[in-house]
């Protein structure tokens, strides 16, 4: 009788271990602007292997900070070249598992209300004579992505000295879409597929890409957390489905 308790007990852990090893944590770092779509991608992706993505969203210099300092995820997404980058150069990612997965557009948005039309933007509009009196809501752009490739538009149109005192410096591209919608700002630079989710503001405008870098969002695996279950993970953001989930919410796709 006694055997056959512990037989049966054992076979139960046997069966829980089991469980939980089927059913591991991928921790992503994430860019605050692949929220959405992720979120959705990670889903699909439970739903196939039964491992959970936990997501952690924020700018990807925060991010990046974050994973220097010994953070335990493992996957690192971010919404450019300049801090995936950073951490190969200090070996903190796998430079075997990166690759570039998608990309983006810059847009100039105000709130849904504003008197502000549709325009087509070039190197001589005016950026800081559209936001009058206020702020323009973007990334701080000395760390911030979306913040960095305004900047860089600005440069190239020779407006960064007027435009660089009227900026609302935000933690994030959705930290600056929220300051639009909110009206705390009339006018601000996000990407997009910020844009694109928020019935709060409007389209006012497109960057021409000749104005800034490409938008390109490389992945990869973080250097020591390379478990089964995140190389999974990264191997699913690369198929058909996913790509389709991304293409939805609006980025290009590589």
């Amino acid at each position: 009788m006694l055997k056959r308790f512990l037989g049966a007990f054992a076979a139960l852990a046997f069966g829980l271990s089991a469980a939980a090893a089927q059913a591991d944590e991928i921790l992503v770092f994430a860019a605050a602007s692949l929220t959405n779509a992720l979120n959705e991608v990670g889903e699909s992706f439970t739903a196939k292997t039964g491992h959970v993505m936990k997501p952690s969203y924020a700018a990807s210099s925060a991010l990046a900070k974050q994973v220097e300092q010994g953070s335990p995820a493992n996957v690192f997404a971010s919404a450019d070249l300049k801090w995936m980058d950073y951490l190969t150069e200090k070996k903190l990612v796998n430079a075997d598992t990166r690759f570039n997965l998608l990309g983006n557009t810059l847009v100039l948005v105000a709130p849904a209300d504003s008197k502000l039309t549709k325009l087509d933007i070039d190197a001589k509009t005016d950026i800081a004579a559209l936001a009058g009196q206020g702020r323009i809501a973007t990334g701080d752009p000395d760390s911030v992505p979306v913040g960095l490739y305004f900047k860089q538009a600005m440069e190239r149109a020779n407006q960064w000295k007027a435009v660089e005192p009227k900026l609302a410096r935000a933690e994030s591209v959705r930290a600056a879409l929220t300051l639009v919608e909110r009206g705390e700002a009339p006018i601000g630079v996000v990407y997009a597929t910020d844009a694109a989710i928020s019935k709060k503001v409007k389209v006012v405008g497109t960057f021409p890409a000749s104005l800034h870098d490409p938008i390109v969002y490389p992945f990869a695996l973080v250097t020591g957390k390379e478990t089964p279950a995140a190389k999974a993970f990264l191997d699913y953001v690369k198929t058909n489905e996913s790509k389709g989930v991304f293409a939805k919410y609006g980025f290009k796709v590589n």
